[in-house]
This record gives structure tokens, C-alpha cells and sequence, in this order.
């Protein structure tokens, strides 16, 4: 089915940014939202250059508002007439090793990237079962396979809850038109992490979103991109004793 109409949370900046400019090479239509408004108008600025027979819609979201995440999704159905791909990409990945006196924060990573994920999960389903068709997508990370140290431990719990709500969400909508996919992103330079020196097998914003785009248009379960290395890599952490781990954080 091709999906004209997409709505992408988190796209002031990083994989959501890229993302919108990507798809609107694309010519589909587009519904963007974050915190930061500004940066939204610099991208509706850039897609007008680089395809201007799209429509953008941005509107401002903080997703741990969750009332707010409903009246967004509502007023973007209302912009675009309906929405055929929802892509649940609102993250963040404050953190430090539990019991070193910063909870707060990484209580804060634990509500953005899970419980605000249930609510744009709720408010993409409603008017999916409504018009009883979408894709929903979910941004998740190859961190979901194990666990990670320090500032990851809690971002990589949070992203295993968000890979098991989507398959939970797949069995319910079995055999529907709707159709739910995992993204596992491995390590992409973004605004996330501009700090972390040295990981492996980075690779710069715009491969990572090629691959990711070239995985969601798939509509599959679940694809860990770039799909080399990190296809292998997953099945190795799998089964990988913890000291191997201290490598990946």
C-alpha cells in the first residue's frame, strides 16, 4: 500500500529530521511535531526547497504531555484528511548507572521513551482502527537485545519495553490491515549521542536513514539497520558474556 500521508514525532532534530527531508524527496506529505518549534520551521523551510508540491504540517509537542500527544495526532488527521504511516520517534537518552543520585533523570528517559510511547502508540492506533488501515512504526535500538551500563542502562530498558509493545501490538491487530514494525537502529550519529566519542560501527544521519526508510517501507516485524554488521551483531549479543558488553557503551 503506498503511504502518502506521514506523521513523525521527534523531528526537530536527528533521525526524525532527516527522516521528514528524506521522505519529502519522496513526494509524500507530512505531519511534524516536537518541542522545539523553531527548529520545525527551519525544516518545513528546507523540505519547501527541496520538493515544494508536498504538504508540511508541524505543530508543537512535548510527548510527556500526553493529553496534548491525542489533540496533535487529531488536528494532523484534520490537516491531511487521514495519516497512513505514524512513526513513533520522540526520544531521549538521559541517564547514569542506577544509585549514583540521578534517578530524575533517568526516571525522565524511562516516561519519554516508554509511557509516551504508549500514548502515540493509543492515539496512532484509534484512527488506524477507525479508518481500519496504517503502519505504525517504532523507533527502538539494537540496545534492546541486552543489557547496557552506566547512561545506557535505562535508555536500553526502555527500548526492550518498546520492541515488546510493538510485537504485543502485532499480535492484537493479527491478521488486520494494520500493520506494526520494530525499528533497531545500531549506532547513527544524532543529537542523542554527539557526545559519545567511540562506539562501533557508526555511521553518519544519512546512511542511518536510508537504511531505516528502506527497512520501514518493508512493512515487516522487525529489522536491526544498518542491516550489516548489525544483523550478525544482535544474534552475537544474544548470547555474548557480560564483559563483552562494557564494549558496546
Amino acid at each position: 500500500m503506498s503511504r502518502k500521508n506521514i506523521l513523525i514525532t521527534g523531528a526537530s532534530s536527528g533521525l526524525g529530521y532527516t527522516m521528514a527531508k528524506m521522505y519529502a524527496q519522496q513526494g509524500k506529505n507530512l505531519a511534524l511535531c516536537a518541542r522545539r518549534t523553531e527548529r520545525l520551521e527551519e525544516l518545513k523551510t528546507e523540505i519547501a526547497a527541496l520538493n515544494p508540491d508536498v504538504k508540511v504540517f508541524i505543530r508543537e509537542l512535548d510527548v510527556n504531555d500526553h493529553d496534548k500527544v491525542f489533540e496533535v495526532f487529531k488536528a494532523f488527521v484534520d490537516d491531511l484528511g487521514h495519516i497512513d504511516r505514524v512513526i513513533v520517534n520522540a526520544g531521549m537518552g538521559k541517564g547514569a548507572s542506577l544509585g549514583t543520585g540521578y534517578f530524575h533523570a533517568n526516571k525522565q528517559t524511562a516516561i519519554t521513551n516508554f509511557v509516551s510511547a504508549i500514548a502515540q502508540c493509543e492515539a496512532a492506533l484509534e484512527h488506524f482502527r477507525e479508518q481500519n488501515h496504517g503502519h505504525l512504526v517504532m523507533i527502538s535500538s539494537v540496545s534492546a537485545v541486552r543489557g547496557f551500563r552506566r547512561a545506557m542502562t535505562v535508555y536500553a530498558a526502555t527500548k526492550a519495553a518498546v520492541s515488546s509493545l510493538t510485537e504485543g501490538i502485532r499480535v492484537d491487530l493479527l491478521g488486520s490491515p494494520i500493520k506494526a514494525t520494530t525499528i533497531h537502529p545500531g549506532f547513527i550519529r544524532s543529537e542523542i549521542n554527539e557526545k559519545v566519542k567511540a562506539v562501533p560501527f557508526m555511521v553518519d544521519t544519512e546512511t542511518g536513514c536510508r537504511a531505516i526508510l528502506k527497512a520501514i517501507d518493508k512493512e515487516g516485524a522487525n529489522y536491526y539497520v544498518p542491516s550489516w554488521p548489525w544483523e550478525i551483531m544482535v544474534r552475537l549479543m544474544k548470547f555474548a558474556p557480560l564483559s563483552y558488553l562494557t564494549k558496546m557503551s
